[in-house]
């Protein structure tokens, strides 16, 4: 096996001597630039396996680096100590990984260790594309979510995953970890909302027998447990504001002191958190702290809700039906499951509140209802929607809204066909073209 080759990039020359001379016992054949322009040179002449690039350079930005070779290779970002501004947009650039100066050293060993493992060699044997097959949907707005996972897999930045309940949250978090660098190690996910107040540092950080009347053991928290991998903080917004101090602490310190012990211990995780609450309105309502907002919100990833990609029913459909199948111990459901067109037409009229989740649990009760292994409409059970007036919007502009939304999903169901989604509302082709004029919808 051939060994591992890194460019370094400063123009100071004891710093490139200092970093060199930390990698080369690590096995790692190395190159340096001082420039730019001669870094440049060497990133398209040869293909290596991680880049370390001082933030600034004589002749320029060393982001500029990340933003047209960080697809190909890892970056870890050299900047001045304190600054975050730098660091947050290295890492949005598409940086692996950013190391404050002064470096240390064993923590640069660290992260040179793991961003190796994005050599493929290093990765699982599942292609990427098979594990990103398993988040279901051809819609424009999934193949978007689906190709920012696969670069923010490339990434140690701290992601924020925004989205309605039911919007597999937790299935994108796993993903983002499975095709990363640490996918050897654990996945740790944890709701915030579900941990009683007075149990939370424990919880997350541990403690030493004897710190408290129930510490019979020594505990180890969930910071130690994702040590090397990553921790899901899923509801995150439900955290006091006196644990989201500490926790902010533990992000930026990278250690922790489980409560009884005398000093802090060393920790490396990936923090990916996720809630379906607003976190940037809390902040204003003073209920989520700006600052840890900033340190977990390094890059948000928002996962839409299934009113707003109805193409993908279908495909969800099957693999739920298909799964309920597999999953049924009774042998009650031998032959494939079939939905009527009727039933297709409800469930793409339906908006779903609950999202994917609901969808599941809809299709669950739809099979122990229907008959001949074919669901109808009537087997869904779709709760009835009530249409409501919000605030002082008079009748007519909540008419307006209503028909405004009936078009889009019309258009929605036929992939944007105007003629068919006329034949759907019972228009003519020339009064649905009036109406999407006249409502200014756009639908590509």
């Amino acid at each position: 096996m051939s060994k591992p080759l890194c460019l370094v990039i400063d123009d100071e020359p004891d710093i490139l001597e200092l970093l060199v001379m930390t990698l080369k016992p690590m096995g790692i054949t190395c190159y340096t630039a001082e420039t730019l322009a001669q870094a440049q040179e060497y990133l398209l002449a040869y293909q290596f396996d991680l880049c370390l690039t001082d933030m600034r350079l004589p002749d320029g930005n060393g982001i500029e680096l990340v933003a047209t070779f960080g697809n190909d290779t890892p970056f870890v970002v050299i900047t001045a100590h304190g600054n975050i501004e730098s660091a947050v947009a290295a890492m949005k650039a598409g940086a692996f990984d950013f190391i404050a100066k002064p470096v240390n050293l064993p923590d640069l060993r660290n992260l040179v260790t793991t961003a190796l493992q994005l050599n493929s060699h290093a990765l699982p044997a599942k292609p990427s594309e098979v594990l990103l097959s398993k988040l279901i949907g051809r819609s424009q707005a999934m193949q978007t979510v689906r190709a920012k996972i696969e670069k923010l897999a490339r990434s140690q930045a701290h992601v924020y995953i925004k989205g309605e309940s039911g919007t597999g949250k937790e299935v994108v978090a796993r993903m983002i970890h499975a095709l990363g660098a640490r996918a050897k190690q654990a996945f740790i996910p944890v709701n915030c909302g579900a941990i009683p107040t007075e149990l939370m540092e424990s919880e997350f950080f541990g403690h030493k027998k004897g710190a408290h009347s129930t510490a019979h053991n020594d505990k180890q928290g969930l910071f130690q447990a994702a040590q090397g991998g990553t921790l899901f903080l899923d509801e995150i917004a439900e955290l006091p504001l006196h644990m989201q101090v500490k926790l902010l602490r533990a992000i930026q310190e990278k250690q922790v002191r489980p409560i009884g012990a005398a000093k802090e211990v060393p920790v490396d995780v990936r923090i990916l958190s996720a809630t379906h609450r607003n976190l940037a309105e809390l902040v204003k309502q003073g209920k989520f702290r700006q600052d840890l907002f900033y340190r977990v919100n390094v890059i948000e990833l928002y996962i839409p809700p299934l009113r707003d990609r109805l193409e993908d029913i279908p495909d969800l459909m099957a693999k739920i039906l298909a799964k309920l199948k597999s999953n049924n111990t009774t042998g009650e459901y031998q032959q494939q499951t079939t939905i009527s067109d009727c039933a297709m037409k409800a469930l793409k009229g339906y908006s779903f509140p609950g999202n994917v989740r609901e969808l599941e649990n809809i299709l669950e009760g739809a099979m122990a209802l229907c008959e001949n292994n074919t669901i109808n409409a009537k087997d869904l059970q779709l709760p009835k929607e009530k249409a409501t007036l919000q605030g002082k919007a008079d009748f007519r502009s909540h008419l307006v809204n209503v028909e405004r939304e009936t078009i889009m999903n019309a258009l929605a169901q036929t992939q944007g066909n105007k003629a068919k989604a006329a034949k759907l509302l019972c228009i003519s082709y020339s009064t649905l073209r009036y109406r999407i004029q006249k409502h200014q919808i756009e639908y590509k």
